[in-house]
């Protein structure tokens, strides 16, 4: 990760409405999450199963005496699963719903960058029908000639995944 460009690019563009975003690789696509909402980011380790759950929901852990649920980003989206390497990470992530907020993880290939991304440049994601993760978009951007998901964290880790890591 090359911090010098991380910095740069959090500061392009600072004057426009928008946010930041932390991006992360998921089978070779670039996904960005809002950066108020990470809590942190911590290398792969085992974690606690839990019986009778979707086969996303990878287990729990405990972080610092709070049980954090860790959900498993390609298995959420139907990706192809793959073994846990060097570079794959879980990132801690305050989730909200109507009337609580959680700490929950997911687990993804690799940390990218942190980019500020204005309202005016994200683009409405395309109507693909009825794709898997497509009501999970919050938008896309291009950022260096590459396309970034940006992803709405609340409805993709509410739907459904509360209930069962509850």
């Amino acid at each position: 990760m090359n911090m010098g460009k991380i910095l740069e690019n959090t500061f392009d563009d600072a004057e426009g409405e928008g946010g930041q975003y932390l991006t992360f690789i998921l089978a070779n696509e670039e996904y960005g999450v809002e950066i108020l909402r990470v809590q942190e980011i911590r290398g792969w380790t085992k974690v606690t199963p839990m019986p009778n759950q979707p086969s996303y929901l990878r287990g729990v852990i405990n972080l610092r005496g709070n049980i954090v649920p860790i959900i498993d980003l390609r298995e959420r989206f139907g990706i192809e699963s793959m073994e846990y390497g060097a570079t794959t990470v879980v990132i801690v992530i305050r989730v909200e719903s109507e009337d609580t907020e959680r700490i929950m993880g997911i687990v993804v290939d690799a940390v990218s960058e942190v980019y500020t991304v204005n309202d005016s440049d994200r683009q409405p994601p395309p109507d693909l029908g009825n794709a898997i993760g497509e009501q999970f978009v919050n938008g896309l951007v291009s950022v260096d000639e590459k396309m970034v998901i940006l992803l709405d964290v609340d409805l993709l880790l509410n739907e459904g995944v509360l209930d069962s890591a509850a």
